[in-house]
């Protein structure tokens, strides 16, 4: 389903701020469905294309470090569904028993590998799969735990009316997002400095999307994350 019915969502997102939104997006549910058919074709595309990488990534990382080769997290997507996104493991086994939820500049839990796959976005790969079973779609906000999105805002829990993203504008502009954070921070204040001053600056360029949105943008967001990850 690429647009849910005003009735059918979830009891948290039916407020003023999350209507107004919802209203603008009901006047597109043909790029809806045309981002649902992209998002489809691209991703099986890409996952053939891509196989021999991914069996490369995941023979590395076996051989590299303990523990298995993919990381799966429960996160929220469109109408606070929970999912599970999948990536490639880039920390220590356990590795959110030992830390917090978000990673921090120069995190000591980030495998030798893992710093590679971080810096050219590799390990994002495995989100494909997401994306072709609707969970996720190619452009959109970064879904987040639950943890974090039960602090939302009334307006933030607008860009839940849409799938969680591969990428998006935020993910562009906050590319070094960890250098905000360090790893002399206890985990409180970690937690705090990103739900408190992060969170709010990238979801002002996730709501803006929601404004923007439409196939042709979201063309433009994929290739300009492209041109960021290759510089």
């Amino acid at each position: 389903m690429f647009f849910i019915e005003y009735e059918k969502l979830h009891p948290d997102l039916k407020n003023r701020e999350v209507e107004n939104f919802y209203k603008k997006l009901a006047n597109k549910k043909l790029e809806l469905c045309l981002k649902r058919i992209f998002d489809i074709l691209v991703s099986v595309c890409l996952i053939f294309l891509l196989s021999p990488l991914i069996l490369i990534i995941f023979i590395f990382i076996k051989l590299t470090s303990r523990g298995p080769a993919f990381y799966v997290q429960e996160r929220v997507t469109t109408n606070k569904k929970i999912f599970k996104i999948i990536k490639f493991r880039t920390m220590v086994l356990d590795a959110d028993k030992i830390g917090t939820l978000v990673t921090v500049d120069g995190d000591p839990r980030v495998t030798r590998i893992g710093k590679i796959l971080r810096k050219l976005r590799l390990d994002e790969i495995p989100q494909l799969f997401n994306v072709l079973a609707g969970d996720m779609s190619f452009v959109g906000t970064r879904p987040e735990v639950l943890k974090y999105v039960e602090q939302y805002t009334d307006e933030m829990k607008a860009t839940l009316l849409m799938p969680a993203g591969v990428t998006s504008l935020a993910s562009i502009k906050f590319k070094d997002e960890e250098h905000f954070l360090n790893d002399d921070m206890n985990p409180e204040d970690t937690e705090k400095t990103y739900v408190e001053k992060i969170l709010p600056q990238k979801m002002k360029y996730n709501l803006k999307y929601l404004d923007d949105f439409n196939l042709r943008f979201d063309i433009k967001i994929m290739l300009r994350t492209l041109a960021t990850v290759i510089k």
